[in-house]
């Protein structure tokens, strides 16, 4: 389940990052598609920093949501800025 929340996490991270970089024009879907994946990266890497135990927890639920916008938003950003540097030329 944590990876799902990363993906949606992500997804949201990598349209609202598209939204609000004007260099990243990939569109919201491209954006979101990247946030997903950067998403789902971040879930797996913020479950395995707090590796606690296999109960519900509210703490690990926004922290997969978070992890995932985060590492979603990161993800498309990078990706549009290298996108548009390389259509510059």
């Amino acid at each position: 389940m944590e990876w799902i929340l990363g993906i949606v996490g992500g997804a949201l991270g990598g349209v609202g990052a598209g939204a609000g970089v004007k260099q990243n024009k990939l569109g919201a879907i491209v954006n979101g598609l990247l946030g997903a994946v950067g998403g789902a990266g971040g879930a797996a890497l913020v479950q395995n920093l707090l590796a606690g135990g296999a109960d519900l927890d509210f703490g690990a639920i926004a922290g997969n949501l978070v992890g995932g916008g985060v590492a979603g938003a990161i993800l498309s950003t990078v990706v549009g800025l290298i996108v548009g540097a390389i259509k510059k030329k």
